[in-house]
């Protein structure tokens, strides 16, 4: 019995102990009188939610060089902070560094970013990425099963039109050959560790992936070189109109057989492709530079400025942004955001690659040899056609005879 009212005295001591870290003071500050200022319960179990821990309690419990004690006296070599305050200013950033080379970067002895960053790209970033890619590849090989090839539906001519030029070939595989060789290199440095390790072993991949980063460093600039090159190329064709509507209002003759919506040189399925390909190219090509170049090309920190100006982040819950960010932070940034445009890139090319080859019959040819089956041309592009027709010798697509097969 006297053990039985010990414990129960125990759990009820402990009750009220939590109740009191968890119950803040009469003007609304938590009491930490019980811990002797230290990080109540409350606290760690805030941080386990998830949730948002004001730490000022520690972050300012750096020292004061003006209480210290003196040189002569216990402890007085400390000048004013124990070793956790002195810790507790380098992982915040508020400690005075000197550094005789490397500037503000060698100045960052600690920062507690580069968790977050790692568990971020662990987790949600492998795991979504992964989950994009195979549910698209899932969507197509179900639209294929669905719908099967589109057909030429009508009678072939046995005639050719020039669909596009040599230069315009160039800059197209060009671009594509680069951002292949992109993903695959970028694919296998996300996911090599925990998905190729197993299977080939520590000293094949690290060879790999040496030979993967430098093939993904040097190979970034054909891809910025080709993104320049298909812009100045088609952005006049890719200019939106009123002929883009009536196409998406048909579904672009995709989900039916015998519809054929006329279009231009490129109808609003590849305006979107040719887009997207230019908007997030441009944006992996610029998170790419801030890594190519560490350091020396911040992006974020005046980004959060901005966004916090316009009141985005506010305005979806995230409060405002930290505008102060360590250079590591600079890079780990970079680096998510390189990652997370690069699936989003992938998941629209790999699309692209199925309606370009098996998904379209006559498609491949556009960009294989330039040369298009004339009806082809006049079910999917019949105002490109018609409009280079009427137009003079000058740009009129001339009709060839087939090659024999």
């Amino acid at each position: 019995m006297a053990r039985l009212t010990l414990a129960l005295v125990f759990v009820i001591g402990l009750f009220f102990q939590a109740l009191a870290q968890e119950s803040g003071g009469s003007d609304g500050v938590t009491d930490r009188s019980s811990t002797g200022g230290a990080q109540t319960l409350e606290d760690i179990l805030k941080r386990q939610r998830g949730e948002k821990v004001d730490d000022s309690f520690r972050r300012d419990a750096t020292g004061d060089p003006d209480s210290a004690a003196g040189i002569a006296s216990q402890l007085g070599t400390l000048g004013g902070s124990s070793d956790p305050e002195l810790w507790r200013a380098l992982r915040y950033g508020s400690a005075d560094i000197t550094v005789s080379s490397g500037g503000e970067v060698a100045t960052v002895l600690m920062q507690d970013g580069g968790m977050r960053w790692l568990n971020w790209r662990k987790g949600p970033l492998a795991s979504w990425g992964g989950y994009l890619l195979l549910a698209t590849l899932a969507l197509l090989v179900l639209f294929y099963l669905i719908r099967g090839r589109i057909r030429i539906d009508g009678k072939k001519t046995g005639r050719t039109i020039t669909r596009f030029k040599t230069i315009e070939r160039f800059g197209h595989w060009l671009l594509a050959g680069s951002f292949i060789l992109l993903g695959v290199t970028g694919l296998v440095t996300l996911f090599g560790r925990f998905g190729l390790i197993p299977l080939i072993g520590k000293d094949a991949f690290a060879t790999l992936a040496i030979g993967s980063k430098w093939v993904h460093n040097n190979v970034s600039w054909a891809f910025m070189l080709a993104l320049v090159m298909i812009f100045a190329m088609w952005i006049v064709h890719n200019l939106p109109d009123r002929t883009d509507l009536n196409w998406l209002a048909k579904g672009g003759g995709l989900f039916k057989k015998g519809v054929h919506p006329p279009a231009k040189k490129f109808n609003a399925g590849q305006k979107f492709i040719f887009w997207a390909v230019i908007l997030l190219g441009v944006s992996v090509s610029a998170s790419g530079l801030s890594l190519l170049f560490p350091f020396e090309l911040p992006m974020f920190a005046a980004t959060f400025e901005k966004l916090n100006a316009i009141g985005i982040p506010q305005l979806i819950g995230l409060g405002e942004l930290r505008t102060e960010l360590a250079p590591h932070e600079e890079m780990q940034y970079a680096q998510l955001w390189h990652a997370i445009v690069a699936f989003l890139m992938m998941a629209i090319i790999i699309a692209h690659i199925y309606i370009g080859s098996i998904g379209m019959e006559g498609a491949f040819e556009a960009m294989g040899s330039g040369e298009v089956e004339e009806q082809w041309a006049r079910e999917h592009h019949a105002l490109w056609v018609e409009e280079m027709k009427s137009s003079g010798g000058k740009k009129a697509p001339a009709a060839k005879p087939a090659p024999a097969e």
